[in-house]
Formats: structure tokens, C-alpha cells, sequence
């Protein structure tokens, strides 16, 4: 598990962090496709509800990805393992670039795209908690950065090559794409003759299971995915309902998900010098204060800060919960507890963001949202206190105090 060096001097571990940037950021375009769906919908003639049900589907594929990623890792070679998650998203967006209905897109962007990604995904983190130092913080905020990281850079480039080649050349574009990064990452991993578990850890250490530690983590986890999905899925909308403007909108949009993907390295980056509970409960008052501010002093301005620290407070948990499995688990069990955790993320994308819709719909504003998401960010504060300050090998070590007979005297 420890990061040595190949033969060529490469340390191992710097060669299976440049595949995990290689092959996630393609697939964190999936959090820019909103940028598909004015030329989807006057392609294909359908409407923006028949357009969220697809990226609800690609959400939810990615999700089944990340539980079953586990399973497939430890039967197949993590190497053709790779091709083939990368042959199957591929084809998926080549479904959808010659997609004449919903059903083409929801089977080849919702389904095939999303699941290759959910795999590859937890692969990365599985092997990269293999490969590095234990325990590393950081490292695991780097790589759950790579999403938002890969819609910063997708976007912009959606839209150029959609004004300029069309959508449904995009599409294969991205497909090539995601097949060259899966092969890249495929040739890197077995250059650095990744293992997916440590063959000397007891079965006891592999499997353990720590239900309600995981249960505290993965309530920390929903509640501030609530509120930071809320403000990924809907910021546009959000500062215009207080003020914004069109262009101050959009450009309001992209400085949030460039500090969410900053926050999800600060969070793991944090944790490797502050104890978890403490830096999960500051947080989640990072973004309890950004809906007290936007409540008290409503304005586009304003709405950005809010929106923000939002935005950071969800993603410094994001990070430092990648690097608090590696603190709380086993490395053998990473992939699996990581994959059972996310589904709080998946949850968290139809609850609090879907209500804020509805809530707008009703009251052509977000105040009420806001004040949900302040009560929400307050609970998660409160049960990030519950989680253990110190790392699993510190608990393990631990001398266990066996009470002393009492002698009676006679």
C-alpha cells in the first residue's frame, strides 16, 4: 500500500492520481449538462421535465455504478476491467449522439454513461487507497474534485464545439474522448501494477461493517449534499430570483463550481491536520451562514456569497468524507463503504433540490428553500460531532483498560 516507486522511478502513486485526472474529468461532464439542453430539446422536440428524467436516470446508473463497482474489481483484473467501462459509456454516447427519442437518450446517456462512470469512479478511489499513503486526505480531495473540475472544463467546450460542429458530433467527440482517457488510464494503471486489496489483511479488517458510525457519516454526508445540490442544480435560477442578471448569472455560476471543486480538495487537505468531526461541523456553518446572510440581506451580490459558501460547505465535506473512509476503514473496504455511501448523494439529488423547485413554483422565490437548507446545515453541524475524533489504527491501538477485582477483605 505504500507509495513506492516503478521501475522507472515513477512513484506508484503518482501515476494512479494522473489516471484518475485522465479519466474523470470526462466523465465529470455529466454535471454540465445543462449546456445539452436547449439543442437536445429543439433537436429531438421534447421538453425540459423529459430532460431532467434523463439526467435523474444518468444520476442514478452512476450511483448503481459505484455499489456494484466493488463486486466487479474484485472478480476481473482491474485493467480490461477499465476498457471495458470505458467501451460501454463510449457506446452509450454514441447511442445519444443518434438519439430519435427520449428512450435513445435515456438508454445511452442515462444509462450506459452513467453506470461506466459510477464503476470507473469508486475503481480510482479503490486503487488510489491502495497505492498512496495511508490515509491521505488530500489525495481523496483531489480526485472527488475531478467532477465538478470536469464540468468546468466541459462546459465551455460543449458549447463551443454545439455552435460550431453540432450536437450530435459533440456527442461522439466526448465518446472518443471517454474511450482515449479509459485506455490512458488503463496503460498507467498497469504500469503501476495497481492492487485492488492488501492480500495480508485479516477477512475481520476486509469486511467490517461499523453500521452506526456509517449511518452518522452518511447522515453528514445527505444533509449537506441536500443543500449543496440545491445550489449546483439550480444557482442560475437562484440569483436571478434575487436580482441577477442574465450574464452576472452565468458567470456567478461558474466561480461557485470552481469554489466547490477548491472546497472538495480543502476538505481532504483538512482532515490530514484537524480532527474530522471538527472540520465536517465547521462546514456545515459555512453553509449555515451563507443562507442566514442571503435571508438577512437579499440581492444578487449577496446571492453569490450565499450561494458560495453553500457550495463550500458541501464541498468540503465531499472531500474530507472520501479521506474519513480511509480513517474510519480499512483500505480493502474503501470501495465498498464509498459506494454504499453515495447513495446519501443520490437521495440528496431528488429531496431538497427537487422540493426548492416545487417551493419556487409556489412562491416564485427561494426564501423558503434558504430556510430549509439553514435547518438542514444546523442538524448536519450537530451530527458532525458525534463522528470519532481519532482514525481507526489510533482506536485499534488504544490499550483496553480491564477492570481491576475487587479483594475483599477478610
Amino acid at each position: 500500500m505504500s507509495d513506492l516507486p516503478t521501475s522507472r522511478g515513477i512513484s506508484r502513486g503518482a501515476l494512479v492520481l494522473t489516471a484518475a485526472t485522465v479519466v474523470n474529468l470526462p466523465f465529470g461532464t455529466v454535471y454540465a449538462f445543462s449546456v445539452f439542453l436547449k439543442p437536445m430539446e429543439a433537436l429531438l422536440g421534447i421538453g425540459r421535465a423529459e430532460m431532467a428524467i434523463v439526467f435523474s436516470m444518468a444520476s442514478i446508473s452512476l450511483t448503481i455504478g459505484m455499489l456494484i463497482g466493488p463486486a466487479l474489481y474484485r472478480r476481473f483484473a482491474p485493467v480490461p476491467l477499465l476498457l471495458v467501462c470505458g467501451a460501454l459509456s463510449a457506446s452509450g454516447l454514441l447511442i445519444a449522439s443518434a438519439a430519435q427519442g427520449i428512450e435513445h437518450l435515456l438508454l445511452g446517456y442515462g444509462v450506459l454513461f452513467g453506470m461506466g462512470g459510477g464503476v470507473v469512479f469508486i475503481m480510482m478511489q479503490q486503487g488510489l487507497n491502495q497505492t498512496i499513503s495511508p490515509m491521505s486526505g488530500l489525495a481523496n480531495g483531489y480526485v472527488v474534485s475531478l467532477y465538478p473540475m470536469g464540468a468546468m472544463l466541459g462546459a465551455p467546450v460543449f458549447g463551443w464545439a454545439i455552435e460550431a460542429f453540432g450536437l450530435r458530433a459533440t456527442l461522439v467527440g466526448l465518446a472518443l474522448t471517454v474511450l482515449t482517457c479509459c485506455a490512458i488510464a488503463a496503460m498507467l494503471w498497469h504500469r503501476a501494477r495497481v492492487r485492488m486489496k492488501d492480500p495480508g489483511a485479516s477477512a475481520a479488517d476486509s469486511e467490517a461493517r461499523h453500521w452506526g458510525l456509517f449511518a452518522r457519516l452518511f447522515t453528514v454526508f445527505f444533509l449537506a449534499a441536500s443543500a449543496g445540490l440545491m445550489v449546483m442544480s439550480q444557482a442560475a435560477g437562484i440569483l436571478q430570483a434575487y436580482g441577477a442578471k442574465s450574464l452576472f448569472a452565468l458567470g456567478g455560476t461558474t466561480f461557485i463550481t470552481g469554489a466547490i471543486a477548491a472546497a472538495r480538495i480543502g476538505g481532504g487537505w483538512l482532515i490530514d491536520r484537524f480532527a474530522v468531526p471538527r472540520v465536517a461541523c465547521m462546514a456545515h456553518l459555512i453553509a449555515l451562514s451563507g443562507s442566514c446572510l442571503l435571508l438577512s440581506w437579499p440581492g444578487p451580490g449577496m446571492a453569490v456569497l450565499s450561494m458560495t459558501l453553500i457550495g463550500c460547505g458541501y464541498g468540503f465535506i465531499s472531500g474530507l468524507t472520501a479521506g474519513a473512509i480511509a480513517r474510519y476503514w480499512h483500505p480493502n473496504a474503501f470501495g465498498r463503504v464509498a459506494g454504499q455511501l453515495y447513495i446519501a448523494w443520490c437521495i440528496a439529488a431528488i429531496s431538497l433540490p427537487v422540493l426548492a423547485g416545487w417551493l419556487y413554483d409556489q412562491t416564485q422565490g427561494y426564501d423558503q428553500a434558504m430556510r430549509i437548507a439553514a435547518g438542514v446545515n444546523l442538524l448536519g453541524a450537530l451530527m458532525a460531532l458525534s463522528l470519532p475524533a481519532k482514525a481507526r489504527s489510533q482506536l485499534q491501538a488504544q490499550p483496553q483498560t480491564q477492570p481491576q477485582p475487587k479483594v475483599e477483605k477478610t
